[in-house]
């Protein structure tokens, strides 16, 4: 999935090249059907044209897709066809976000789809039901806080995240109310897994957020670090 978000990222390549190459990787992933007949051939010839411009994250999608375990790869790869069909969506609009639905759709679309494929991974390797609509939030929080952060660059490429009407502020406070809901809901979660993986990032999202409002373009590599490491401890 990172390697999905490198191409609808990238610098370099046009929008339309961008929803198509997207495009072809669903495709690709939806012609899988077992880890044993896995066929990495249409995902690497639909990265073939872009070698030279894309990271090894993304040239390796195949190698990554290969490492799921064999029972539940099938529902992985149907996330990362999903994102990326919906990431060609997107950019095929020019990420043209016209009201805090769009937003919503679109961070459903890049972040929330992973929170409830992690509900599913943990029922199947722990047996933890999860409620899937606060893994969404959880998704939905950190992509905004994202959007906050990243607003100077995403504007200096053409796009804005931003609906119509919304300042950094009032985004900050939605992102931060999504984040307090989605951890509320973890605290009663009895996997310890799950808090685990939640526990991280939310550390550094409200850093990030308070840090923002402090005047700060974004956390110090100390400071992430810092938190890091405090978040072991308490693991």
């Amino acid at each position: 999935m990172r390697g999905l978000d490198e191409i609808e990222d990238h610098p370099e390549l046009s929008n339309s090249a961008k929803a198509d190459l997207l495009e072809s990787l669903s495709l690709a992933f939806q012609g899988q059907s077992a880890l044993d007949s896995f066929d990495r051939a249409p995902i690497d010839r639909a990265l073939t044209p872009h070698r030279q411009s894309l990271p090894d994250v993304s040239l390796r999608l195949a190698d990554w897709a290969m490492l799921a375990p064999a029972a539940i790869a099938p529902r992985v790869w149907e996330t990362v066809s999903a994102m990326a069909d919906r990431m060609a969506y997107w950019a095929g609009v020019n990420w043209t976000i016209g009201s805090l639905e769009d937003l919503d759709r679109y961070t459903f679309s890049v972040a929330g789809s992973v929170g409830i494929l992690l509900c599913d991974l943990l029922a199947f390797f722990e047996g933890a039901q999860v409620d899937r609509s606060k893994a969404l939030l959880f998704g939905r929080g950190l992509q905004v806080v994202n959007i906050v952060r990243n607003r100077t660059e995403d504007m200096a490429r053409g796009i804005d995240f931003f609906p119509p009407g919304y300042t950094a502020e009032r985004l900050a406070v939605y992102a931060r109310d999504c984040l307090e809901r989605a951890e509320a809901y973890a605290l009663t979660v009895p996997s310890r897994a799950f808090l685990a993986i939640y526990q991280i990032p939310l550390k550094l999202a409200y850093a990030t957020l308070d840090a923002l409002a402090r005047g700060e373009a974004k956390l110090t590599r100390e400071a992430v670090l810092a938190l890091v490491a405090e978040a072991d401890g308490q693991s």
